[in-house]
């Protein structure tokens, strides 16, 4: 069976809704801050694994809206990047980027440990480190692609699908549980900290922004340049020493935009409508992402594979609860960016934001958690992850 794209965008939608209604009548969902979209999302993927396993039906996804509304949510990241504020909170990211490159290498280590003891070839362990863990579906389609041709490594392009899908599942419900325990040993500001008039960011979403239809324009054309001119970076630089990532280069163009723009006097982004733009995209783009997860990818692991992958989201939970939380300070602050580690360091950025949104929504904001966290998922996880994974393969007993 296969959705087009107006039948994506209706059941992305739909899901999203049926999150919000689930959450908030399911106490235990509410109580661990499980995001909105990951709960509405795994119930679709849930109930499309036991169709399949039932009836032998798939259901096929539109996904050409899934990309650009990453993008537009990385876009807004950069147009709510003011470098004054990056400048404060620089102390605090590089402490973060220092516990990120530390995570990197516990997984690698983690990985290529047991993967030995088990049996298996260490690359498989690597490939289930921070490949795919920290570095998401792409990274793992890249690096998949190097072991299979390089080293002969079987069914590696599978391999890593499968692992980063779990990633992406136990990242966004991992986040939660984390926050919950955590909070019992900090004083959280509350839910209603803010006034009226104060930035939200992304860290209230059910927060009532006052916006125009110019103003909405506006925004619009900010993020739409953002894309064009992001997009169009990424294939200068592609092939070379520079090269990056589309979403990097979208979200480095969103941070010249907002800041050129005010240093000449020029134009002030309004940061509560680019926040709002940049809520929506997040929620769509991560109900598309996992109600169109293919579950039985999950069940296919081998029984070694799941053995390590389990123990991989155990050392996660445990490094945020007594390395994140305790060297970014042990206060509230600490608990977002504990909860929004998970999410990255398991899944992606997006599902991180998510993860941090589901706890300052309910306890009170954190500016320097939604300051840190994307900066260092965006710009700086994809170049320290490459770095840990070269030199993981010179060891001897790997590459």
């Amino acid at each position: 069976m296969d959705l087009d794209f107006y039948g994506t965008l209706v059941a992305a939608s739909l899901v999203l809704l049926a999150g919000r209604m689930i959450v908030a009548r399911v106490s235990v969902l509410r109580n661990f801050n499980i995001p909105e979209p990951v709960a509405g999302g795994l119930l679709v993927a849930l109930g499309l694994l036991a169709l399949r396993s039932a009836t032998g039906t798939e259901v096929h996804f539109d996904t050409a809206l899934q990309t650009p509304l990453m993008l537009a949510f990385f876009a807004s990241i950069g147009l709510l990047a003011d470098l004054a504020r990056l400048r404060s909170g620089g102390k605090a990211l590089a402490r973060f980027l220092f516990v990120v490159v530390g995570l990197l290498v516990v997984q690698n280590i983690l990985g290529v440990s047991l993967a030995t003891l088990l049996g298996l070839d260490p690359l498989m362990g690597l490939l289930a480190g921070s490949i795919t863990l920290s570095g998401g579906h792409g990274t793992g389609a890249a690096w998949s692609a190097v072991f299979a041709n390089k080293y002969g490594l079987p069914s590696a392009t599978e391999l890593a699908v499968a692992t980063a899908t779990f990633g992406l599942v136990l990242g966004g419900l991992l986040g939660g549980p984390v926050a919950h325990l955590l909070l019992s040993r900090v004083k959280a500001p509350g839910a209603e900290h803010n006034a009226d008039d104060e930035p939200q960011g992304f860290e209230q979403p059910d927060h009532v922004r006052l916006i125009t239809q110019f103003s909405f324009i506006e925004t619009l054309a900010l993020i739409a340049v953002s894309l064009l001119c992001g997009t169009a970076l990424s294939g200068w630089i592609r092939g070379t020493p520079f090269e990056l990532p589309t979403f990097v280069c979208v979200l480095f163009v969103g941070v010249v935009l907002r800041n050129g723009l005010e240093a000449l006097g020029v134009h002030k982004v309004f940061e509560r409508e680019v926040s709002l733009v940049g809520n929506v995209s997040l929620s769509l783009f991560l109900a598309m992402a996992l109600m169109s997860l293919k579950l039985w990818d999950l069940a296919a692991l081998a029984l070694p594979i799941f053995v390590l992958l389990v123990a991989q989201a155990a050392a996660m939970a445990l490094y945020a609860i007594f390395v994140t939380f305790r060297v970014m300070g042990r206060n509230y602050d600490a608990v977002v960016l504990a909860a929004g580690h998970c999410g990255f360091g398991l899944g992606a950025t997006p599902t991180a934001i998510a993860n941090m949104q589901a706890v300052t929504q309910h306890f009170g904001p954190s500016h320097l958690a939604f300051l840190v966290v994307p900066m260092v998922g965006a710009f700086f996880i994809d170049i320290a992850n490459a770095i840990v994974i070269k030199l993981f393969l010179a060891l001897p007993f790997i590459g």
